[in-house]
């Protein structure tokens, strides 16, 4: 199946985000397809949600979310898997296994990186210490200074993923602790300036590592009335993001929004709600000879209503 034909018979909300016209010779040296997989605030949701008549009843459920991925790696050759954070607290697994399970989970499905939400503090550094071991993925942090806590050299500010000759450059934002989650749990984590920091993240992306697409995973929220800084603000403020994936006000996007700066550059900013209801999905088309990106369309996934044929 082809995208074209697999965003028809997911019949969900399936939105190109960009159509791009391009001269026949970008074309003519072929393309790389790049899919992009992603899950935010998942708050220990293991199994779908009752139906019994309540919101989302019937909706989510970890196995029937690997489900769909494994369909979509299946169909798709170059397929990223991530999170936005907010993986722990939400339901009795985390009560009494204390986030075990949920990164076992994400383990099997493979997922690639994650960076950290609030509550992924919620049994402190020695809790996430503890289940660490469970992880067989990434987590990104480029604002929060682990430096004089027991996860010192734990984690890395961004990651590098390269898919047929496409460098992926991938880097993670978490939002303000203090005043969010008791100091007890986060200790001498000292949080830096989010925009400061993703300025430095996309020189890095872009000069060092030549990167041909940038991705910010956001715990910051997708928006806020007042100064606080958030997902919309940052796109307009840091040049040279491509897209944001978010997290943390559990918004549900139809479809990714875009912001236009006046160079030129777009970014795009997605979120899919809460509680692996939804995952989100970014397909990239590349052209294969000068690499720069000359479609994306995008889909909102259903877990429980999505089904796909072969």
């Amino acid at each position: 199946m082809n995208r074209r034909e697999f965003l028809k018979k997911t019949a969900v909300s399936a939105a190109a985000t960009s159509l791009l016209a391009w001269p026949n010779e970008v074309w003519a040296g072929g393309t790389v397809n790049l899919t992009i997989l992603h899950t935010n605030d998942m708050h220990s949701r293991i199994d779908p949600f009752p139906n019994d008549g309540r919101t989302n009843g019937g909706l989510g459920g970890m196995a029937r979310r690997a489900t769909l991925i494994n369909q979509i790696r299946q169909q798709e050759k170059n397929v990223l898997l991530l999170d936005s954070g907010d993986i722990f607290q939400g339901t009795p697994y985390f009560n009494f296994f204390g986030g075990e399970l949920e990164y076992k989970l994400m383990t099997q499905m493979r997922y690639d990186a994650t960076t950290f939400g609030n509550h992924d503090f919620d049994n402190g550094l020695a809790g996430l210490q503890r289940q660490l071991p469970n992880a067989g993925f990434s987590f990104l942090s480029a604002n929060y200074d682990f430096s004089n806590t027991i996860l010192k050299n734990q984690f890395q500010p961004y990651q590098v993923f390269e898919k047929e000759g496409i460098k992926i450059g991938v880097f993670g934002l978490g939002i303000e602790l203090a005043g969010l989650v008791d100091k007890k749990n986060y200790g001498a984590t000292v949080y830096l300036d989010p925009g400061q920091r993703a300025a430095d993240m996309v020189k890095q992306l872009r000069e060092k590592e030549n990167c041909n697409l940038v991705i910010c995973l956001s715990h910051l929220g997708y928006k806020y009335e007042n100064a606080k800084i958030d997902d919309r603000k940052l796109a307009q403020q840091v040049p040279g993001i491509d897209l944001i994936l978010g997290g943390h006000t559990h918004t549900f996007m139809e479809a990714p929004e875009k912001i236009n700066r006046t160079n030129g550059h777009e970014t795009l900013i997605n979120q899919v709600g809460w509680a692996g209801i939804n995952l989100g999905r970014m397909d990239f088309t590349f052209s294969k000879k000068s690499k720069q990106k000359i479609n994306v369309a995008a889909a909102v996934l259903p877990i429980g209503k999505t089904v796909i044929s072969s």
